[in-house]
């Protein structure tokens, strides 16, 4: 096995161990920090599942959204793969080493995932500060929650993967 899938793997067994450690107990608060566009959104830990690298290659779907990316198999499952900062109205997000897919958990009952530009790791809520929401003279999607500032002075978003994965229009991916 090259050192480059050996070091992947590595990372995601670890990430996976951190991601199981948050989600029992002490990590009530931690949210998995990712970079959307230009924006850091927090996802709750038991709204995500896998989170994998983006695949070189999907499968394209015809007559589908411009932000619909295609299907991936996902260790024997096909995810609908949707690309979140063009969905919010925003560019393409580029295909890079440190872009990554994070599937809906299975609860939400659905088989999708959606590109982020890249991980940032658990944030903890609790260290944050509650900030209102920019004003920007549009209305805000229902699966932006909360905003918060951390210690660095960044701003930080909510993400709901189950009201997404609830909202008609991210789930009308046909022209």
């Amino acid at each position: 096995m090259s050192d480059r899938k050996k070091n992947l793997r590595e990372f995601q067994s670890r990430l996976s161990e951190r991601l199981r450690l948050a989600a029992s107990g002490t990590g009530a608060r931690a949210r998995l920090g990712v970079q959307v566009g230009d924006r850091r959104l927090l996802v709750e830990l038991a709204e995500a599942g896998e989170v994998a690298p983006l695949p070189a290659a999907m499968a394209t779907v015809p007559m589908t959204r411009d932000w619909f990316r295609g299907l991936v198999n996902l260790r024997g499952a096909l995810f609908a793969v949707s690309d979140l900062a063009r969905f919010a109205g925003g560019a393409y997000t580029p295909s890079s080493r440190e872009a990554r897919l994070i599937a809906f958990a299975p609860r939400l009952g659905i088989n999708g995932a959606i590109v982020v530009a890249k991980m940032l790791g658990l944030k903890n809520v609790g260290d944050m500060q509650a900030v209102q929401p920019e004003a920007d003279g549009q209305p805000r999607p229902g699966w932006l929650g909360a905003d918060w500032l951390d210690a660095d002075g960044n701003r930080w978003t909510e993400l709901s993967l189950a009201r997404l994965a609830a909202d008609d229009r991210f789930l009308a991916v046909g022209l």
